[in-house]
């Protein structure tokens, strides 16, 4: 597998397992338990037909949308995700610049491997920073600041993280960060030897948010679930995320929201934006599937709030229904980091420019100008 012979998701993902060691590439393809929600997350697309109209005249079409305050030429963005240098060396510089080309936001972890200063220093297009509550205050409020400072336009905090989800594949493979050779790892990484020689001779590898402030994950050896379960604030409440948002001060979402009460109370608190998220089936497996949640918080919320859909795009037509359904947008993880992994930015490019390209031409087969068209006469939900 050639990045010139990657023409979906599911070619990328083979690229990525041909590039990484097991552990790494598992890492990013595993989730939660039995791996039910994961599966879903795509699945649910698969129940709703697109019903297109013809003859409208879409010699030209509008993809752009408006998100946060902020225009953005395609209605798919990067998501925010963790570690991205282990993936490969250029990690968040490459996703970031590749973004940038496609006039579309970049989201940043707080688990990143990659300064939002730094960030800051190469793009223009729009930023979110991914915050993640810690127990330790101190670190929250550098994080909080530092984003600030390097002028990020969204502060999101994720709220499916209170502890860590049962991520078997990395307890089978021995994951932790940094990654630690294992009896079960060691043949993997030797036939992989490009990704061993350039983690060693490329910069040190780190957590520029957290080195300063936490030991695990930078000095010391864990796990994500570990991090998740003992690093951050068990006790987080809307209080603390109401809090939150006043000290930001500018847009502030709310990561994995997946019912409409909790929907109807980010509004309370001052959020301007939810993203609709189980994050990639990766914590609660047996949940179901941000799609399948989408019309009900939409309906409840969507003329007060963006809402934004996460989890499981994989095509355009994926990115059509969720428009159709209300979502102002849709964003993704693992659309872009098999990608990563498999070719650094040009193959995030790449990744990109194929879902770009889909979304165009599907909304030409949709009969539909611009992305304020799509509603749910282009829905049929099957069974209802």
């Amino acid at each position: 597998m050639r990045l010139k012979n990657c023409h979906n998701y599911h070619d990328f993902r083979k690229l990525a397992q041909k590039k990484l060691p097991s552990p790494i590439f598992n890492y990013i393809d595993g989730a939660a338990d039995d791996e039910i929600t994961y599966k879903r997350n795509t699945d649910a697309f698969s129940e709703v037909d697109l019903i297109p109209n013809v003859l409208a005249g879409v010699a030209q079409v509008d993809m752009s949308t408006t998100i946060f305050g902020k225009k953005i030429d395609m209605p798919l963005y990067c998501a925010p995700t963790a570690l991205q240098r282990l993936f490969h060396f250029e990690g968040e510089r490459a996703v970031a610049k590749a973004a940038e080309k496609f006039g579309t936001m970049f989201g940043v972890s707080s688990l990143g491997t990659v300064s939002v200063e730094e960030i800051d220093s190469l793009i223009s297009t729009p930023k979110l920073f991914q915050f993640y509550f810690h127990k330790d205050r101190g670190l929250n409020s550098n994080m909080l600041a530092r984003a600030r400072e390097a002028n990020f336009d969204v502060l999101a905090l994720t709220v499916d993280t209170i502890t860590g989800g049962n991520r078997e594949r990395d307890l089978r493979t021995g994951f932790t960060i940094p990654p630690k050779l294992t009896v079960a790892g060691f043949l993997s990484f030797l036939t992989n030897p490009m990704w061993g020689i350039n983690y060693v001779t490329k910069p040190k590898f780190e957590l520029p948010h957290l080195k300063d402030h936490v030991v695990a994950g930078t000095s010391a050896v864990t796990s994500i679930g570990e991090y998740f379960s003992e690093m951050l604030d068990q006790s987080m409440s809307w209080d603390d995320a109401e809090k939150l948002c006043s000290e930001w001060g500018g847009h502030f979402a709310l990561k994995g929201v997946m019912s409409v009460e909790d929907a109807k109370r980010a509004i309370d608190i001052g959020c301007t934006g939810i993203m609709v998220s189980n994050h990639g089936g990766r914590q609660l497996d047996g949940s179901c599937a941000p799609f399948d949640q989408l019309s009900d918080i939409v309906d409840a919320v969507g003329d007060k709030i963006d809402v934004i859909c996460e989890g499981g795009i994989q095509r355009g037509t994926h990115v059509l229904k969720a428009l159709a359904s209300g979502a102002k947008a849709c964003s993704g993880g693992r659309l872009y980091l098999y990608a990563l992994a498999g070719a650094g930015q040009l193959g995030v490019e790449r990744a990109l420019g194929n879902l770009r390209t889909e979304i165009e031409r599907d909304m030409k087969l949709m009969g539909c100008k611009s992305i304020s068209e799509l509603n749910r006469s282009h829905l049929r939900f099957r069974g209802k």
